[in-house]
């Protein structure tokens, strides 16, 4: 039997909501530089589909691989993990 892959599952900061059912989230991680051995900052910006447009610009958010939903998006809401101050 085929045995199912778990999905990725990301934590970032919506840095975008004006789409309609879509976000924009930024990942950062830190990075090692393979020479002087700093660790710098590095981001990703991903595109997540919001079916209730319920994540707002500033939150803290889980997103989850998926299937391609359009050219850009690929990954869906899976839960606001803590709202904006403000």
């Amino acid at each position: 039997m085929a045995e199912e892959k778990k999905a990725r599952t990301l934590t970032g900061k919506v840095v975008s909501d004006k789409m309609d059912k879509s976000i924009v989230v930024m990942i950062e991680r830190r990075e090692r530089h393979p020479i002087y051995g700093k660790y710098m900052k590095r981001s990703t910006k991903l595109h997540a589909h919001d079916e209730a447009n319920q994540a707002k610009d500033g939150d803290t958010v889980s997103i989850q691989e998926s299937r391609p939903l359009s050219k850009k998006k690929a990954w869906t809401l899976v839960e606001v993990v803590e709202q904006a101050k403000g």
